[in-house]
């Protein structure tokens, strides 16, 4: 049976133990923590650079009972070192973590390959799995470019994470997705958005990042995406909402979020 995870993007103004409390309110069993910035300057808790907040986030998992499911961004660019993430590793085995989330933004392939491939040997040895993230507007820019990528690597700990919304603007194939063996699927991205997809690259970037659906209020068929997943993995609801955000509180759209989630992944299951 899936657990729901809270995605940190989902709330992203909520520091991590203020994020579990919420999170165990709202019923989710688990959360995804952002420790690295999407982009350069953006908001992260960097846990592994501050020990009072990484304590009081270990304490707030403990006496909650929530877990960590993620953690967020290892962003590779062309200058990436793989040895500097050992901090971030070692905050992550203390949290609990299962995964990491991994997008590419290095334009060589070959050199980003070796380098996940480190890093899914660096990140196993602190039982955590690397999983790429395959999104339009980075090197790694659909479900097929992924599954090469993750095939040709082929260590234990490398999956493919696929989010909904990449998923359909990305327009990656349902077909291609059932062929994935499910050692590589650890977990996954739900959310929802318009039917029609945006222009720009700088448009897909903002709906991405900031405006997105809650599950089943959009045009994506996230029916037959729920059914083409394994059943049991851990479903991450990322619906980022900055506008909503201005007049509606945090709980209020977790809430939302997770019923909307449940709903989908429960019409689906009826279904399948």
């Amino acid at each position: 049976m899936a657990s729901f995870s809270l995605a940190a993007l989902t709330v992203l103004e909520l520091a991590p133990p203020e994020m579990i409390e919420l999170a165990a309110r709202c019923g989710y069993e688990t959360v995804g923590l952002r420790l690295l910035p999407a982009t350069p300057g953006g908001i992260a808790y960097r846990l592994m650079d501050d020990a009072p907040l990484l304590r009081e986030t270990l304490a707030r998992l403990q006496s909650t009972g929530v877990t960590v499911a993620d953690l967020e961004v290892v962003a590779f660019r062309p200058e990436t070192n793989v040895a500097s993430f050992t901090p971030f590793f070692e905050a992550g085995a203390r949290l609990g973590a299962k995964h990491i989330l991994v997008a590419a933004y290095d334009p060589d392939l070959a050199r980003f390959s070796d380098r996940y491939r480190q890093f899914c040997e660096a990140a196993a040895t602190y039982g955590l799995t690397s999983d790429l993230e395959f999104m339009p507007w980075t090197s790694v820019p659909d479900l097929k470019a992924a599954m090469r990528i993750v095939g040709d690597v082929d260590h234990p700990a490398a999956g493919i994470l696929v989010d909904a919304l990449h998923f359909d603007r990305s327009q990656s194939s349902l077909v291609d997705l059932r062929t994935i063996p499910a050692r590589r699927l650890h977990y996954w991205q739900l959310c929802d958005g318009p039917a029609e997809r945006p222009a720009t690259t700088e448009q897909l970037i903002h709906a991405a990042r900031e405006e997105r659906m809650f599950p089943g209020e959009g045009a994506i068929d996230l029916i037959g995406l729920t059914k083409a997943m394994p059943d049991d993995l851990t479903i991450s609801i990322e619906v980022p909402t900055v506008q909503l955000a201005k007049t509606v509180d945090a709980e209020t759209r977790a809430r939302r979020a997770l019923a909307a989630g449940k709903s989908v992944v429960g019409r689906a299951r009826a279904n399948s």
